[in-house]
């Protein structure tokens, strides 16, 4: 076998987008964790959790993550496990069971626990009441020893966010604060059933702003229903004046078998795959122009957000939440659907509501499958998360960390020839390192590792 210093060297080849796209735009995972819950079973379950817990270490911190699967309007193009409500009370009832989780996890863990990160993830975490949010932390900090220095950060509706609700997340530290814009085309937003103005935006900026909200994140997404290149750069042009110090790009996954809600989408108003290469590209363009640093495979922050530190100083993580400065080695989920992640292994809870309830009653913990992590899957998620957080790693140092050599790689350094003879990546002295046009197809380069992968199932978005 050819030395892998010279096995893949640095092609000069440039693919036109087209031929991009017809090579490369098959299916991918998203890979915000490995094994992918595509290889999630009911094998792990409420015992193998609790197991897992006793094993924690008592001064490792941990990071917190709790799902409120409400809205006040369902979003046509949503793909997370939530529904509209026009009353409250369901919010209020599945609130009492989320404490009452709360609670079981107490009781299986084998001491208070240091926690550092606190995420509220929905659906629409400001569909909570500032009483049920005082009830929520209150269980929290009673159960964790919560860091001072804790991150504290929350994913909101613009269109049902207050003031009022600000101040009340702000009394318990919220310190960053996810706000949802996607496009701002109010032909774009009708076809989606999201309206809302540049004006409400920038409105929910100033309330998190005056309530020393010291990180705002936007979601702008592309490939969206009669989205164009136009209609994507005047909504970047709009929202930059608002200085987020961090933005995601994201693209459309219209998966209508797994979502029935996008069912009301008009497929024929989608952008073919060129066109949403291009909206994704030039919004790329546009914002690194506006003095943003391009963040893995879909994030932006200015160059002295921590995101960006961490990126520079190789410290970046990517967990369900996305990219991350998080370092916690265990995250644990709480809530309908809610997944989490520990040194032996992942866990997710029952994902429909009513069940989740039922367990929660029942007083067990509602875990409904997960996977035991292997020292396989550890060497390889190891190589995927550097790969997706810094698009490049160092194969024989991963190599020589796990106790395998290059050559368990390889199979994998074969597969990679065809994306180093088309200029995607680069192999020199065991370094794999994807190339500014590679970063596009980066899921599929990672997908190379994952010995779970069949291209042909087609349970994933596609790469493109």
């Amino acid at each position: 076998m050819t030395s892998p210093s010279v096995l893949h060297a640095p092609k000069p080849v440039t693919l036109a987008l087209d031929e991009l796209i017809a090579r490369y735009d098959g299916r991918a995972p998203r890979y915000t964790s490995y094994p992918t819950a595509v290889q999630f079973t009911p094998a792990v379950d409420a015992a193998t959790y609790r197991g897992w817990l006793a094993a924690l270490p008592a001064t490792d911190p941990v990071s917190l993550y709790l799902h409120i699967p409400f809205c006040a309007r369902l979003c046509w193009y949503c793909g997370c496990n939530t529904r509209a409500v026009n009353r409250h009370e369901p919010v209020g009832d599945y609130v009492q069971h989320l404490l009452a989780e709360a609670a079981l996890l107490e009781a299986a863990l084998p001491r208070r626990l240091p926690a550092n990160a606190i995420h509220l993830g929905g659906g629409t975490p400001n569909m909570l009441a500032p009483t049920e949010m005082d009830a929520i932390f209150g269980a929290l900090r009673r159960i964790f020893d919560v860091t001072e220095d804790a991150e504290v950060a929350a994913e909101l509706d613009p269109a049902v966010l207050t003031r009022e609700w600000v101040q009340a997340a702000a009394s318990h530290g919220l310190s960053r604060a996810s706000l949802g814009v996607q496009n701002l085309s109010p032909q774009v937003q009708a076809a989606v059933n999201r309206e809302e103005s540049y004006e409400e935006i920038a409105q929910c900026v100033a309330w998190l702003r005056e309530a020393g909200v010291g990180s705002i994140n936007l979601d702008l997404m592309y490939g969206l229903p009669h989205q164009t290149t136009v209609n994507t750069l005047s909504t970047i042009d709009q929202i930059v004046a608002l200085r987020p110090e961090r933005l995601a790009l994201f693209g459309y996954a219209h998966v209508p078998w797994m979502k029935t809600h996008q069912q009301l989408i008009d497929e024929s108003a989608l952008p073919g795959a060129a066109e949403r290469l291009d909206q994704s590209e030039a919004a790329a363009e546009r914002l690194v122009s506006e003095g943003y640093v391009r963040i893995g495979l879909d994030h932006f922050a200015l160059p002295d957000d921590t995101l960006a530190a961490a990126q520079r100083e190789g410290r970046l993580r990517r967990n369900f939440q996305g990219y991350t400065t998080d370092s916690a080695q265990t995250l644990l989920g709480l809530g309908a659907s809610s997944i989490g992640s520990l040194p032996q292994g992942l866990v997710q809870n029952v994902a429909q509501e009513l069940p989740w309830r039922n367990a929660v009653v029942a007083g067990d913990l509602p875990i409904a499958r997960g996977v035991a992590l292997t020292d396989d899957d550890r060497f390889r998620a190891e190589i995927i998360e550097r790969l997706m957080c810094d698009l490049s790693v160092d194969l024989a140092a991963v190599c020589a960390r796990h106790g395998r050599t290059l050559g368990d790689l390889a199979q994998e350094l074969s597969a990679l020839k065809r994306f180093a003879d088309d200029g995607l990546v680069e192999i020199l002295e065991a370094r794999l390192t994807v190339s500014e046009l590679g970063r596009l197809v980066v899921r599929s380069v990672c997908a190379v590792f994952d010995t779970y992968f069949t291209a042909e199932a087609g349970r994933h978005s596609k790469a493109l």
